[in-house]
């Protein structure tokens, strides 16, 4: 349990979550710019784009 809370506790995680968190909380106001959404997408796109592609090198490395 501790190594998945390591594995948390990173740079691009606590950004993924820090904006995921804004974004809810614009959207509960209902202020989302159209900056705010395009920097959003981007930024999850590339978290689990990356997620997803350590994943694929894990599989084929077993």
């Amino acid at each position: 349990m501790k190594e998945k809370f390591a594995k948390l506790i990173n740079v691009k995680s606590m950004v993924t979550i820090l904006l995921t968190l804004l974004f809810v909380f614009l959207g509960i106001r209902g202020s989302i710019s159209q900056e705010v959404m395009t920097i959003y997408t981007t930024v999850i796109a590339f978290y689990f784009g990356t997620q997803f592609e350590k994943r694929e090198k894990d599989d084929v490395s077993r």
